[in-house]
């Protein structure tokens, strides 16, 4: 026990960095999977609902602006992990790993994407694509928790409250 209170949101981190790091080289090189999920699934939907352009490349749900969030949530949340004077980075990086994320989730279960990603060649995820997302919500919360003093007190302090 003493181990996870000592090194829990290392553990936590690692996880979350490790998912959003592996999953850049699909959002930033195209790969056949991320164009399918993002401009065969979700902008036929978005546009379908009155929204076209949000999943393609230049839109403001496309796959390399998903990817810079995840790049960002992730170095955010690395040196507050190594760097204990910056672990306020770390909650703020768990934060906004918590925003992107709780998003893919919500695109897996409310539109044609499914918990299953089905891809173009008919075969199946099986579901792992979203459950690693929610064990990255999980990783996310968790952090935000461990770290909640220091956002409490940051929130103290810019609301003039010491």
């Amino acid at each position: 026990m003493d181990f996870l209170k000592k090194h829990g949101h290392t553990l936590l981190s690692l996880f979350v960095a490790f998912v959003f790091i592996q999953s850049l080289f699909f959002k930033f090189t195209d790969s056949p999977e991320t164009i399918y999920i993002f401009q065969a699934k979700l902008e036929p939907w978005a546009a379908s609902l009155g929204f076209p352009g949000l999943f393609l490349p230049s839109g403001i749900f496309g796959a390399y602006v998903v990817g810079s969030v995840e790049l960002v949530s992730s170095i955010l949340i690395l040196l507050g992990t190594f760097i204990v004077s910056l672990r306020l980075l770390q909650a703020f990086g768990a934060l906004v790993g918590l925003g992107v994320i709780s998003g893919a989730i919500f695109f897996h279960l409310f539109t044609p994407l499914g918990v299953a990603v089905v891809n173009a060649d008919g075969t199946s995820d099986g579901g792992q694509l979203f459950m690693m997302a929610c064990g990255v919500w999980v990783s996310c919360a968790l952090l935000l928790i461990i770290r909640r003093e220091l956002l409490l007190s940051l929130a103290k302090r810019l609301l003039g409250n010491k």
